[in-house]
């Protein structure tokens, strides 16, 4: 008896119901399925599966897009069966990548990829099927089903190269950033993180549950903790890394990607070693930092200016306490001023800027009160780029005269009222690149016209506040150093020029009505911390910024630790604490003295004639390297052998991993005739659950006392 012969296609054909049944199961239970290691090994060979069951399926489908050729006899000999093999390649392609999605893969591109390829190897079976009933009727579904095909490879492409990898090459190239604008991390780093790694760590695609795609994901780290330790090239996991043998596998990126170039790699260290800022800019780097060299190659900043630098000694003569002058970046000939103080200006003294004609591009006369003086002066200077007249007091026939200043390219006019006149003379500014007009009392109509007469200049007419309230960017403080022997002075500046800023030095929180607003630069004789916020009509006051001051103080006769530091972080020991040098915001650069076991406790021995009635401590607070206010503060002092407590205090603990900053702890010592004081510093021993080292022990810093 001839035992009866099973097809191929037969095979095939139940093989698709095992695929059905198999994919479903791991849809559902993916997540908390435990995957052995040989399905590993097919779920890491889903992208190379994944391309034959694309040719075999479009080719199938061709037979019903293209006309009549599914009559052909062609088609009833090769059309099935490429469906069918089609279809079963597709069953085992979409096994492979429901298991690798188990591998660190999320997002919303996964979402759609999964359930297309799902849509895909559905839809290829059932058309396999039902193709021998009415053909005819099958040409449209053919198409969407090749839609479906493309659509999933689309999505596909997103998980492994981002989201924008199709059509980056349609996109409109971002503007080249200036020295003066760029960012450490935005426009040095992180163009490395994107090309280097977030192929492998990002929405999508999180391996190591590591992303580097937002810098939320870079500061809480992944599985194996804090992926950047500020400050700390030893622990930084990222350092780490990249540093490894490119054999080892944990080596970044992978042997098989792209590697950094040693450019790239001193980048990335530099910028972890310097304290790992995200909001830091490249010219508040010193000159011979290596971010700030490598910069001012990189960016093209410095447009190039042909006339000659104005002597340090005349800058030093035109700035005075009501008038500030500049370069715009250093060793740039071109410079920037601006006046404050309004009682004290005197429209007469814009003369003085004679001497500067040539050289001054920026010039800032926000709400300085210019009498009848003629606008005309504007003039004089020829390279004249920026002018800011914000709130100014300036009469109608002032305004409508408003001289063309061809080297014009920014205008800031908010707060005035401006008349007809005067927006048809700025209308005829054509070379104007920003234009800024906030609270002017101008029309719906009338901004309308101005925007067709000025179609090239980007035109900010402000924000109304009708439908959405929102916050105003912190203002930015800029002061010399932070310890200083007799006074510093401070400046507060805000992008936008005409933000009220209101500050406090006296440890308050700064409001909008009762903190002094600023007009000029700040002086100060004594230790302490500047706190600023902006505020604006119609906006949210901006979050606070905030920068500590020091005045280096009296000397005790003698000094010493009760405790030892870590032997990583001993600085010059207890010399550390007087030598008058402020510590770099970096826990590594030797000035700190760095206390986690045992608590910091100092011992100062006083004169007689050493009266103080101020102690203050300098600290390094950086949360993402463990480094957090002390938990307690004891100051003790010793009068005719006896002891008195004069503080203990708690101070307020981080509740968030914030950037690394210098802070200041000062106490007032009621009773200043003390021959001996000892302070004592507890950190914190279990770090709070919100933390990526939760329960870790914590650590102290500390590189000043301050005695005044």
């Amino acid at each position: 008896m001839a035992r009866s012969r099973i097809s191929p296609s037969a095979i095939l054909e139940n093989l698709l119901f095992v695929w059905f049944g198999f994919s479903a199961i791991l849809l559902v239970g993916i997540e908390i399925a435990s995957i052995p290691p040989f399905l590993q090994v097919l779920g890491r060979a889903h992208p190379l599966l994944l391309h034959f069951p694309i040719v075999l399926v479009m080719g199938g489908l061709l037979f019903w897009i293209l006309p009549k050729s599914y009559k052909s006899e062609a088609y009833t000999q090769i059309a099935p069966f490429l469906l069918l093999l089609g279809a079963n390649f597709s069953g085992i392609t979409v096994i492979a990548g429901l298991v690798l999605s188990s591998e660190g893969y999320e997002g919303d591109a996964l979402f759609w990829h999964q359930w297309a390829g799902m849509i895909t190897f559905w839809g290829g079976s059932f058309f396999y099927f039902f193709q021998k009933r009415k053909q005819k009727a099958l040409q449209i579904p053919s198409i969407l089903l090749m839609l479906c095909i493309v659509l999933t490879g689309h999505w596909g492409a997103a998980i492994t190269h981002g989201e924008d990898f199709l059509l980056a090459p349609l996109k409109t190239a971002e503007p080249e950033v200036t020295l003066a604008e760029a960012e450490v991390f935005e426009h040095l780093v992180r163009p490395i993180l994107k090309s280097k790694c977030e192929s492998c760590h990002r929405d999508g695609k999180v391996k190591g549950e590591l992303r580097m795609d937002i810098v939320e994901g870079l500061q809480k780290g992944g599985k194996s903790g804090p992926f950047i330790l500020a400050g700390d090239l030893d622990n930084s996991l990222l350092i780490q890394r990249i540093n490894l043998p490119l054999e080892e596998e944990e080596h970044m990126p992978p042997k098989n990607k792209t590697q950094l170039t040693e450019e790239e790699m001193n980048i990335l260290t530099a910028w972890v070693n310097s304290g790992a800022s995200f909001d830091q800019k490249v010219a508040d780097l010193p000159e011979e930092h290596e971010l700030f060299q490598f910069a001012s190659k990189t960016f093209d900043s410095k447009q190039e200016y042909d006339f000659d630098a104005v002597s340090d000694e005349k800058l030093e003569e035109l700035n005075t306490f009501f008038r500030k002058v500049n370069p715009i970046y250093p060793e740039s000939p071109a410079l920037e001023l601006s006046y404050f103080g309004i009682a004290a200006f005197d429209p007469k003294s814009l003369s003085d800027l004679q001497e500067i004609r040539t050289q001054l591009i920026s010039l800032n006369l926000d709400k300085m009160p210019l009498g009848n003086a003629s606008l005309d002066f504007l003039n004089d200077f020829p390279n004249l780029e920026k002018l800011s007249l914000n709130f100014a007091e300036l009469d109608e026939d002032q305004l409508e005269r408003f001289p063309n200043i061809e080297s014009l390219k920014e205008l800031s006019l908010s707060g005035i009222q401006l008349s007809q006149v005067t927006l048809e003379r700025i209308s005829g500014m054509k070379n104007l690149e920003k234009l800024f007009l906030w609270q002017t009392g101008l029309s719906a109509e009338q901004k309308a016209n101005l925007r067709a007469q000025l179609p090239k200049t980007e035109i900010d007419f402000g924000f109304d506040g009708s439908d959405v309230i929102l916050p105003l960017n912190p203002p930015r403080i800029k002061q010399e150093r932070i310890l200083f022997s007799e006074s510093l002075e401070m400046e507060l500046s805000h992008p936008i020029p005409s933000v009220e800023i209101r500050y406090s030095i006296d440890g308050t929180e700064p409001d909008s009505l009762s903190s002094p607003a600023y007009e000029s630069p700040i002086t100060v004789t004594s230790s302490g911390k500047i706190r600023a916020k902006a505020f604006a009509k119609g906006w949210i006051g901006s979050q606070e910024v905030s920068s500590v001051f020091m005045k280096s103080g009296i000397k005790p006769t003698e000094y010493r630790l009760l405790t030892q530091p870590n032997p990583r972080y001993q600085g010059d020991l207890e010399e550390t604490l007087f030598d008058q040098i402020k510590g770099e915001n970096n826990h590594t650069s030797g000035e700190w003295l760095g206390y986690s076991e045992d608590p910091f406790v100092a011992e100062l021995m006083l004169k007689e004639s050493q009266s103080i009635s101020e102690l203050a401590i300098s600290l390094l607070y950086n949360e993402s390297a463990y480094i957090f206010p002390p938990t307690r503060v004891e100051i003790i002092g010793w009068k005719n052998g006896k002891s008195t407590i004069i503080h203990s205090e708690k101070p307020e603990q981080s509740e968030k991993i914030g950037e690394i900053r210098s802070e200041l702890l000062s106490y007032s010592l009621k009773d200043a005739d003390f021959e001996k004081i000892q302070v004592k510093l507890y950190p914190i021993q279990s770090l709070p659950p919100w933390h990526p080292g939760a329960g870790a022990k914590g650590w102290v810093f500390v590189d000043e006392i301050l005695l005044n």
